[in-house]
């Protein structure tokens, strides 16, 4: 069986995305990156931005699934309002192509990745590079987040699958 999980780490100013696949028990990268939107572009042109290069993705790798990073309320709610539209369009692009979204909690990505929901960015990226034996650290950081979301889910989904079913 042939697993493929686009991760997404969203943001207006820069959505990060990871393909993983999963084939007999090993994970793969197949890409990641970024998606940069301008500041000097309106809200609007931003998020059609990232809406058309995530459903370039699909497109491309036609996923099982999309994973997301769920939206963190940290101090700044101007920010987490920005996220959420960018995680909109990102679920829009998916729910066009028939393609189930999950979302995880950083905690859940941490505890998924390294075993330890607290853990620091530079250990998430070094545990990414680990499980999909990459030759370099995945760079930039919202890319290794990306990557860390579709692992998250590429590890749990058959697990929930399992439980959903009994």
């Amino acid at each position: 069986m042939y697993v493929i999980v686009l991760g997404i780490d969203p943001g207006v100013a820069n959505t990060g995305y990871g393909v993983v696949a999963q084939q007999r028990g090993r994970l793969f990268a197949l890409d990641g990156g970024v998606i940069e939107t301008s500041p000097g572009l309106d809200a609007g042109r931003r998020l059609a931005t990232i809406h058309a290069r995530v459903g370039e993705l699909i497109d491309e790798y036609r996923p099982d699934a999309v994973a997301l990073e769920d939206l963190y309320f940290g101090v700044n709610a101007r920010s987490a309002f920005a996220v959420g539209q960018a995680r909109g369009v990102v679920m829009l692009a998916a729910g066009q192509r028939d393609v189930a979204c999950s979302s995880y909690t950083p905690q859940q990505v941490k505890s998924a990745v390294c075993g330890n929901g607290r853990a620091a960015k530079d250990q998430v990226q070094r545990m990414v590079q680990t499980l999909l034996a990459l030759t370099e650290l995945p760079k930039p950081d919202h890319a290794a987040d990306a990557l860390a979301i579709a692992i998250c889910h590429t590890n749990g989904a058959p697990l929930a699958a399992a439980l959903a079913s009994a």
